[in-house]
């Protein structure tokens, strides 16, 4: 099987070109698994399939390192677009991506038939917390007090297609996320697990950001999670609307912004990092 490797910041996955591929990736969860390794596979957050779409320029199937599936992936929809557009499956600018969490919408930076950066209309943020999931009564989760390992944290949920827990705090690098981290994900609180975000605020335009993924552990980057901190921000009065905020990560930077009709619009760059083949574990 032929592969791509791809970045968005670090956040790196291996990429399935199924247009040319036949595979069904429900019955590669070993090989999703495997490839993801990151001493004896490739080594990924995970596996991305580029795939055939009846309503728009491709669809997008994103599955973590453990093999679970995501709604949608902000750093991995940018390459996917870069991919679709330098390979030749869709020369259109702006492209439509099918996810599972709806059609995105992607402008492309092109130089040279290159794409140096993407901008991508991640949809308008989810904050009630019946919707993202998240079990507790009230309506949003907004600055709530949560006590985890006996401490209290104060948390913003909302998804942008795959749920979200922002905590705002200092000295975020100092942070042992691999302890924390899984503390979160799988609270009972949060039924479908959580991706978690822990905030420091530079100044009135800039963030910093450090991710625990569900499924993947601390990752260099999250688009959607960048974007969930950003509205997370916004609802608890730290940023305005209509201004490009600076989030940054472990890999790079991103630029998000929410609107005043309430769409989140994230910037960032997009890189191949190399091609190569794969040998399945199992003939599909």
């Amino acid at each position: 099987m032929k592969f791509t490797k791809m970045h968005g910041i670090g956040n790196d996955y291996v990429y399935i070109n199924c247009f040319e591929e036949k595979l069904v990736p429900e019955e590669m969860i070993d090989d999703i698994i495997a490839m993801s390794d990151r001493h004896k596979g490739i080594g990924s957050d995970g596996v991305i399939f580029i795939m055939p779409s009846e309503v728009a320029d491709a669809r997008m199937r994103m599955f973590n390192a453990d093999g679970s599936e995501g709604k949608m992936c902000g750093n991995g929809i940018r390459c996917v677009g870069k991919y679709v557009y330098e390979h030749g499956i869709s020369h259109n600018n702006p492209l439509r991506i099918e996810t599972a969490s709806g059609i995105k919408t992607l402008n492309l930076d092109v130089v040279q038939g290159k794409v140096e950066s993407v901008t991508v209309d991640m949809g308008i943020p989810i904050l009630d917390s019946k919707l993202i999931p998240v079990n507790l009564d009230v309506e949003q989760v907004i600055n709530y007090p949560l006590v985890v390992n006996n401490q209290e944290y104060l948390i913003t949920c909302v998804s942008m297609g795959n749920p979200h827990c922002v905590i705002f705090t200092e000295g975020i690098d100092y942070l042992n996320l691999e302890k924390i981290g899984p503390l979160f994900e799988n609270n009972p609180v949060f039924p479908e697990r959580i991706n978690t975000e822990f905030v420091e605020i530079i100044d009135d335009k800039t963030m910093k950001m450090r991710v625990w993924e569900r499924g993947s552990g601390e990752t260099l980057a999250c688009g959607t999670g960048a974007s969930a901190s950003v509205v997370a921000a916004i609802y608890n009065n730290v940023f305005t609307r209509d201004q490009e905020i600076k989030v940054i990560l472990k890999g790079g930077e991103l630029y998000i912004t929410l609107t005043s009709d309430n769409h989140v619009f994230m910037r960032g760059s997009a890189t191949e990092v190399f091609t190569g083949e794969y040998k399945l574990k199992n003939k599909l």
